[in-house]
């Protein structure tokens, strides 16, 4: 049986402290708190809501994160030390294993799309998989179009 569909709004309830551990802090008195709105049935990867008052903060990612600024501001650090402002309708990509100093300069609220790493030894099992469902049952690819005119990293940054 198929899990149900999942549909959440951040009105819906109140996200959970979520305590950035104390030796992360570099400065400031940042309070985060988060809510999962879903996950995968095999547990690989969520949807959370999180936000965060200002401050300064080393933050390590442990799986990919995706995430999307709904409101505030933050000051992000690149894995080549340079900064970059997310306000509200940017997204941003970490993957797992890299680290960002956050600067958030006004209370910041965001919904990541976390992923757990696999290798890639599984990652290319995987699209095989899904390429062979595809073609002998017919099932959809997903994302349609948008894959099929992919966004090259360097236009994106110079956006």
């Amino acid at each position: 049986m198929l899990p149900p569909i999942v549909f959440a709004s951040l009105a819906d309830g109140a996200l959970n402290p979520a305590p950035i551990p104390g030796h992360w802090i570099i400065e400031g008195m940042p309070k985060a708190h988060a809510r999962r709105l879903s996950a995968s049935a095999d547990g690989t990867s969520s949807t959370v809501a999180w936000s965060c008052t200002p401050g300064r903060f080393n933050w390590y990612y442990t799986v990919d994160e995706t995430l999307y600024i709904v409101s505030g501001e933050v000051f992000v650090s690149d894995e080549k030390g340079g900064i970059r402002r997310l306000a509200a309708g940017d997204v941003a990509y970490f993957p797992a294993g890299s680290h960002s100093v956050w600067h958030v300069t006004d209370t910041v609220h965001k919904i990541a799309f976390c992923r757990h790493a696999m290798p890639r030894t599984f990652g290319l099992v995987l699209r095989a998989w899904n390429k062979l469902s595809r073609i002998f049952l017919g099932v959809p690819e997903a994302g349609g179009a948008l894959e099929a005119n992919p966004v090259d990293s360097a236009q994106a940054t110079a956006a």
